[in-house]
């Protein structure tokens, strides 16, 4: 599998406001890790920014990287999910992903994370 993609950032424009950037990606490709078959999915992103906001080229070739990684649903939800926060730093951010039928079953993960609350 390729390197990882580097995220780009910027400056929050309204760092003292909070707010949500919701972010959809409804073309999202990875392969199923024990078939090999490719899946189809929407990821999206939600968040309120602290000091950054995720520049969107940079995203987009962040989640191609994907394409071809053999990756069950729930790991690969939580990796964006780590990887966002961790070079974002939100306040708070959700990741869902949202899968295309397979057998006549679909799946949506949602991962979750909260900046903890510095002392007063």
């Amino acid at each position: 599998m390729a390197k990882k993609q580097r995220l780009d950032m910027f400056d929050n424009p309204r760092p003292k406001r909070d707010y949500t950037i919701t972010i959809r990606c409804p073309e999202f490709t990875s392969v199923c890790p024990k078939t090999g078959q490719p899946d189809f999915g929407t990821i999206v992103i939600e968040y309120i920014p602290d000091k950054l906001c995720v520049e969107l080229k940079s995203l987009k070739f962040y989640l191609q990287r994907f394409r071809n990684k053999g990756i069950f649903y729930e790991s690969l939800t939580n990796e964006i999910l780590d990887d966002l926060t961790a070079a974002v730093k939100p306040r708070w951010m959700r990741v869902t992903s949202q899968f295309t039928p397979r057998g006549g079953i679909t799946t949506d993960i949602c991962a979750e994370y909260k900046a903890e609350e510095g002392p007063f």
